[in-house]
Parts: C-alpha cells; structure tokens; sequence
C-alpha cells in the first residue's frame, strides 16, 4: 500500500526516506524451491535506541500473506554479531509484499513512537 502525502508528512524525515521507505530496516526473501512459509526477513536496526539491548536487533520473519489465517509473522531479537550468516537475497522495502509491508510500518512507527 502505498504512502499518502498526508501520511509522509505526519512522518519524521529522521526515520523515512522522501520515497516513504523506512530508514533504519534491512530486508532479505528467500527464494527457490526450497524457500520456507516465513520467507521474508526484515530487521529494524538502530534497534537499541528503541529498548533493544545493545548488539542486538528486532526482525520479524513472516510469509507472503502475514495476515492470513494460515500466513506467518513472528517477532525476535537477534544478536548481531550471529547475523552474518545468508538470510537469502538482500531486497529494498518497496520489493516486500504489500501486507509485508504494512507490518513493517506499523511495527516500525510503534517502535520509534511515530503513530
């Protein structure tokens, strides 16, 4: 879903991009055959300004459809320092499905008080 004027103004340049993308999340989809139900992986560094502990990074990995009766979307916290290993292929947030996306934003916009 794209964001509206209205609602890129209501946002922080501090934390969006002009094209309303969010500034502080790395996105990753695992593709192919093999691929799991909770493909995309998303992080919201900077984490530890928002009550993460320091070293450390909330993500939420979920499918395609997260608000389906038989989608996935679970949160975590990672070490950092464990993350280097291949979540799949680095994405932009506007490559995420559009629900995907709708879960970032509102995590997001809870996590740095924006809503």
């Amino acid at each position: 879903m794209p964001i509206t004027t209205t609602q890129n103004n209501r946002r922080s340049e501090r934390f969006y991009t002009p094209d309303g993308s969010p500034k502080h999340i790395r996105c990753w989809e695992y593709k192919g055959k093999d691929a799991p139900a909770d493909r995309f992986t998303v992080i919201y560094t900077r984490a530890d300004r928002a009550g993460c502990r320091p070293g450390y990074a909330y993500y939420i990995s979920m499918s395609e459809n997260p608000y389906h009766a038989l989608g996935i979307g679970q949160h975590g916290e990672c070490d950092l320092r464990h993350f280097k290993q291949s979540h799949g292929t680095r994405i932009s947030f506007h490559d995420l499905p559009p629900d995907c996306q709708r879960v970032v934003e509102r995590d997001y916009d809870e996590m740095w008080s924006l809503s």
